[in-house]
C-alpha cells in the first residue's frame, strides 16, 4: 500500500513538472532538413517542409558526421545543405549537440 501511494505520488509530481516545462528529455530528438540560414558555432535555421522555418541553437560541444556516421572535424556548413540535427529542448530552445550530413 504504501509503495502504491510513493509511486502515484512520484508520478503526480512527475507529471506536473511536464506540464510545467520544467523536465526536459535525456535522450532529445531529431530533425532533418536543408539549411536556409547559418551562424558558425551558434544557430542554424532548417527548412524541414513544415511551411515554417525551425532554428536551434548549437550547444557547447557539437559532434559533427558524414553521412557514414564518421565523425568529422568543423564541417563547411553552407545554405542549402541538407542535414540531421539531434537536439534537446531547454525552455524555449532546441539546443543541438549533433549535426549529420546527408549529402
Amino acid at each position: 500500500m504504501i509503495k502504491s501511494l510513493i509511486g502515484f505520488a512520484c508520478a503526480g509530481a512527475l507529471w506536473l513538472a511536464v506540464a510545467n516545462g520544467q523536465v526536459s528529455t535525456v535522450t532529445g530528438s531529431e530533425s532533418t532538413g536543408k539549411i536556409t540560414d547559418y551562424t558558425p558555432d551558434s544557430a542554424l535555421v532548417l527548412d524541414t517542409g513544415s511551411g515554417e522555418p525551425v532554428h536551434y541553437k548549437f550547444a557547447r560541444k557539437v559532434t559533427y558526421v558524414d553521412k557514414d556516421g564518421q565523425t568529422i572535424q568543423a564541417p563547411a556548413l553552407t545554405k542549402n545543405l541538407r542535414v540531421k540535427v539531434h537536439y534537446v529542448k531547454q525552455g524555449g530552445d532546441m539546443i543541438v549537440d549533433k549535426v549529420t550530413l546527408a549529402e
